[in-house]
Parts: C-alpha cells; structure tokens; sequence
C-alpha cells in the first residue's frame, strides 16, 4: 500500500537562498576544529552579553508585560550558563571513544566512533522562553560544529526582528541566521531539507512539523508539553510543598511547558493547601498590575483561559482568586492565578495543557491511585513527587514514565546542564542539554581501522569446505 504524498509546499526565497547558502558552508569546511567551535561559541556568548538590555526590552515588547527579573535569571543567565558549561567540556566531548575490537579482526585493527557534524541544523523556537530556547539549542549545535537556520514565533516580533539584525554583527549568516515568523511560513521552514530539526512547542504543531520533516526524512528532536503533575506525599510538609509549586506555577504566569500543570494532594487536605498558595501568593504579588507578574502573550490565549476557567465553574469547580479582588484585566493581559478544587475529568483544564497561572487540586488516598490516573493518560514532559520517604519517591520514579523529574521542587531538573533534557510519548521525542545535546546534533560515525594483517581475508575465503569451515564450526561452538 503506498503511503500518501503531502501536499508540497512553497517555499519562501530567503529560507532556500540561506540554506543552500549554509550547505555550501558545511561542504567546504564540513568539520571545523575545536579552536574554529570555540570561537563560535564565544561569538554567540558576545552577541548575548553585549546587547543584555536591548533583549530584555524586545522581549518585554513581545509580551506587553514580562518581569524583566524572569528574563533575566530563566533567559540571559541561562543562556551565558550553557554556553559556558559547553566551552569547557567542548574538547572532551569531541574525542573520537575508543571502542572494542571483535577478535577476528585482529591483530592491528581499531575501532573508533567519531562525532562529526551533521550539517544545517534548523531550530523552530516557541515564544514562552524565546531567547532560552534560541541559544541553549545553538550552544550545543555550533559546539558539534553544524550550521543553524532559527526560525523565531509570531509572537516574538520584536526578539526576532532585533535578532536577525543583529546576529551577522558577530557570527556570517552561513554560520548562523535569524527568522521572523508571519504568514504561514512555519510549514515552509520545516518542510526545508535540513540535516536535523529540533521543535519545541505543543503537541498538536509538533505533529504537522514532523509530517512536514518526514518528506525529507529529516530527523527531528520534539520537545512538546503536556500535563505535568505534582504529586505531594502525607509525609512532606503542606506549606513548603505550597512554597515551591507556587513559585514555579507563576513563573512566567505559568506559561511554561514544564510546569506543574495540576496537583495531587492527599484527600482533606486540600483546603489546608489553598489556604498555604493563598496567603503565599498575597506576600509575593500584593498587585498583579505591577511590574513582577507577567502578561499572558496575547488575546487569543488570554480568552482561551477565561473559557478554561468558566467551564470548570459551569460544571461545579470551586474557584479561588489567589490576587482577591483582581479580575482580568483584558487591556495589560495579566490574568489574576485561580486555585481549582474539585476538578472533574470533563473540564476542559483536565483535558489540555492549562498553559497559565490556573492550578486545578485533585486528591487522592493511596499511591496506586495517582499512578493509575498519571498513567492513563498522555505521558508527562515532567513529574514532581514531593516526598521524604525514599521508597515511595522510588515508586513514583519507577511505576509513572515521564520526560523528566525533580524531586521535592518543580522544573529545576531542566536547569541543570549535565541533565538530558526531553519527553517521551506525547510529550516529545529526543534529547538535548550538555553532553546529550552534543551527541543528538552531532553523527556519531563509526570507523573501522584494518591492520596491516587481515585474518578474514586469509582465513575465511572460498572455497568454503575444508579450513574455513573448520573456523566457521569452531566459532558456532563458541557461542552454542
């Protein structure tokens, strides 16, 4: 049966002209030495610290409102980290490894495997993280010695526009270039021959962008979101659990793939943990029209909340206003954080990613119970046990798949740069950060380095009967 053909796609002239452009870059200098990467490195190092404030504020612009402490501590500084933590492990990681040799290629033979670079390398960045989720990737695609094409959200007009501008100051397009987003180009930029391609965003694009890869059978490393629960155990304290899901649930206004996207408390407890979020976030965000509390990007999303919120009240959730007596503000998009206890599984913020400061509470009696309902569904990117019994921890660990965990916090698994970073199932495919990220945008070939002596070609050629057959039997007995 052959598999339908997609429909093609046009594809605008500044994607072709620089990707045939980068493609001739990689085949004249198809892998540049440690000493050429560094320098690279240290470029898009530059470009970051140079221009810190003109970021912040093209950032801001994009979302009306964004804590310039967020972009700061989860944007700037975490790019600078990588980068860095990258530069000092670069020569180790581009060591070709040593590998065993089988014993009938003896005496003289080697193994090798060398990562080499792929090539033109095309990064679709989502607008949540826009500069976190621009750099960290080219950290670990320029450290493997690829080119990169990135194409930036609609939503961050004014990050890429100032990107794009300023990105051939310190690195030539045929190294690096920026894109803006706008009129549909998203389809023609993933449907580009790259050698890899890394999509970070929701589920439901991710699919299109892997449809679209798949008519050059480009590879590609999704990393997607999903429902990530929290789970707080009887034994942890209910207060701090509150402290720590709290601070990472407005993060960003929650708009962030990794967050806890609802919570499991044990059953008669739930009040006692409002109560705790409640009074938490009163101290930390007295006015939610100030300057700390993040705008939610743009109408569309901020209607889609409201509905998120009515429908849960229509079908018998009770609602608390976490900011009292603030109600959303359509104009500035700041969209006050609601708890939601007694969430069913028919509301539409049990059904989809929540993407902002809405946090449903369920409860629970026994462990089996919360393992059965995580494991029912789509596989989370994260999942957050709070606990202080190591083998419960284990039990979670071990009895629910997801992307990634932390421990007794939530999202700071992602902050470390000697992690691997990715989903599983729905919530993505692939690995980046660190070493892994190295090793995803880099082809680990394998070499095979012949002695001056051949035992095969002495030992093993026709005519068949006689002494090769003799080895051949002796070798099956090895192994029987």
């Amino acid at each position: 049966m052959n598999a339908p053909v997609p429909d093609p796609v046009t594809i605008p002239g500044e994607f072709r002209a620089c990707f045939e452009a980068q493609r001739a870059a990689y085949l004249a200098a198809p892998s540049p030495g440690l000493v050429e990467r560094q320098a690279t490195l240290a470029a898009l190092a530059r470009l970051v610290k140079e221009n810190r404030e003109a970021l912040v504020a093209a950032i801001n612009a994009d979302y009306g409102n964004r804590s310039s402490f967020e972009t700061l501590f989860a944007e700037y500084f975490v790019v600078l980290e990588t980068i860095a933590h990258t530069r000092k492990h670069l020569k180790k990681w581009m060591k070709p490894q040593k590998r065993l040799i089988d014993f009938m290629t003896y005496p003289g033979a080697r193994n090798r495997v060398i990562p080499q670079p792929l090539g033109v390398v095309g990064v679709i960045v989502p607008w949540n993280f826009p500069l976190n989720l621009a750099f960290c990737p080219l950290a670990a695609i320029l450290a493997a010695g690829n080119r990169a094409m990135v194409k930036m959200s609609e939503n961050s007009q004014h990050l890429a526009a100032l990107l794009a501008k300023l990105s051939p100051n310190y690195l030539p397009t045929d190294t690096l270039a920026f894109f803006e987003d706008g009129g549909g180009r998203g389809p023609a930029f993933s449907s580009l021959p790259f050698d890899h391609l890394l999509f970070t965003g929701s589920g439901a694009t991710g699919r299109a962008v892997m449809a679209n890869a798949a008519r050059n059978l480009t590879p590609v490393t999704l990393e997607l979101g999903g429902k990530a629960p929290a789970i707080v155990a009887p034994d942890f304290p209910l207060e701090a659990a509150a402290k720590r899901i709290l601070w990472v649930k407005m993060l960003n206004a929650g708009q962030i793939c990794t967050n806890v996207d609802y919570v499991f408390v044990p059953k008669g407890k739930e009040d006692e943990f409002a109560a705790h979020c409640a009074r938490l976030f009163k101290k930390r965000y007295p006015d939610i029209n100030g300057p700390d509390f993040t705008s939610i990007i743009d109408q569309r999303a901020f209607g889609r909340l409201l509905q998120t919120l009515e429908d849960a009240r229509a079908k018998g959730a009770r609602l608390i206003n976490l900011a009292t007596g603030q109600t959303p503000d359509v104009s500035q998009r700041k969209f006050p954080p609601h708890l939601v206890l007694d969430p069913t599984d028919d509301m539409l913020l049990m059904q989809r990613e929540i993407f902002g400061p809405i946090l449903p509470i369920k409860t629970y009696t026994n462990r089996q119970e919360v393992a059965d309902y995580i494991n029912a569904r789509d596989r989370p990117l994260a999942l957050y046990p709070f606990t202080t019994d190591s083998a419960l921890r284990d039990f979670y660990i071990s009895h629910v798949m997801s992307g990634g965990v932390s421990v007794n916090e939530a999202l700071l698994h992602v902050g470390q740069h000697d992690l691997p970073f990715g989903g599983v199932g729905a919530s993505g495919m692939g690995h980046y950060h660190g070493r892994e990220g190295f090793l995803t945008f880099s082809k680990l070939r394998p070499v095979f380095y012949q002695g001056p002596f051949s035992p095969i070609q002495l030992l093993l050629q026709p005519p068949y009967p006689g002494l090769p057959m003799k080895i051949l039997r002796t070798m099956l007995r090895m192994r029987t």
